[in-house]
């Protein structure tokens, strides 16, 4: 499936800012796989989608609530056993991948029960349990806008791919 977005709505999106730019593509790939990224699915998209879809749930899930919040649900595996880092490490976003690196090592040594099923007090006491990624989220939180800002460029360059675009 090839997917398409039209120059008006990139257009609109690049006007609302990096965020929305970066939203309208990872918005039609979640539309592309319904919503779902399954064996059927995962095949939809190519890797720089896969990369940017990746990048936006990161961003998301990191500003919202972190590492923990970001496994619990269910993206974990997504973003540290798929070559997510080094993509972005070819975008030139080093500092992210070797962010996503140093996590990942705390996902693969506790894997288990960061994704196992939590009552909400089970899930807020794991912030102190897993305090080991307090410094990567807070150097995250002080990069995204510079990380979201090289995303974007590396998208806005090398667009055709990463959707076609139709008047």
């Amino acid at each position: 499936m090839h997917i398409c977005l039209t120059d008006d709505t990139l257009r609109r999106a690049a006007a609302e800012g990096m965020d929305a730019f970066l939203n309208a593509f990872a918005d039609a790939y979640r539309t592309a796989t319904g919503g779902a990224l399954t064996a059927e699915t995962m095949p939809l998209l190519n890797a720089q989608q896969h990369t940017l879809l990746a990048y936006v749930v990161l961003r998301d899930e990191l500003m919202e609530g972190g590492f923990c919040q970001l496994i619990q649900n269910g993206w974990g595996a997504y973003i540290f056993h798929n070559p997510v880092a080094r993509a972005l490490k070819q975008w030139g976003l080093d500092g992210l991948a070797k962010l996503l690196y140093a996590a990942r090592h705390i996902y693969d040594a506790h894997r288990e029960d960061l994704e196992r099923e939590r009552t909400d007090e089970e899930f807020m006491a794991m912030y102190e349990q897993y305090e080991e990624f307090d410094p990567l989220e807070e150097e995250f939180l002080e990069h995204e806008e510079e990380w979201t800002e090289q995303a974007a460029r590396y998208v806005d360059e090398h667009l055709e791919e990463f959707a076609g675009i139709a008047d």
